[in-house]
């Protein structure tokens, strides 16, 4: 709903930039967990798959979990564009595309090495009520 009234202030004149909350400019209502899984389509030396647990904070996207020498960093744009370097090892490459509220997708390329498709789904806590 923020992001609806942002958009529409705007287009009315009736805001700037500067006034648009942190969150939304920044990237914020993509804030949490997520689960984010990388296929690799084209490429003989990557392994066929690789997940990921990140957190995003902020429009910042870190590792949640990671296995050896895993590293992510880049960010989330307000709008869900996706802009991310990875390296495991001494392999790196880059990551594209855009999130939505509760899933996204996108490709992902390691040098001339092997590129593919990725896909995310944001990990949700939920608390039983006692009756």
């Amino acid at each position: 709903m923020t992001k609806f009234v942002v958009v529409l202030a705007l287009g009315a004149g009736l805001s700037s930039p500067a006034m648009i909350p942190a969150a939304a400019r920044d990237g914020g209502n993509f804030n949490g967990a997520w689960s984010v899984e990388l296929v690799t389509e084209t490429g003989m030396v990557c392994d066929s798959r690789y997940t990921y647990a990140v957190s995003v904070q902020e429009g910042a996207v870190r590792l949640a979990s990671a296995s050896g020498s895993a590293s992510v960093s880049g960010r989330v744009g307000p709008d869900g564009t996706v802009g991310l370097n990875v390296s495991n090892g001494t392999a790196s490459g880059a990551i594209s595309g855009r999130l939505q509220s509760q899933s996204g997708g996108g490709t992902w390329k390691v040098s001339s090495l092997c590129s593919g498709r990725w896909t995310a789904r944001r990990q949700t806590t939920r608390t039983a009520q006692a009756d």
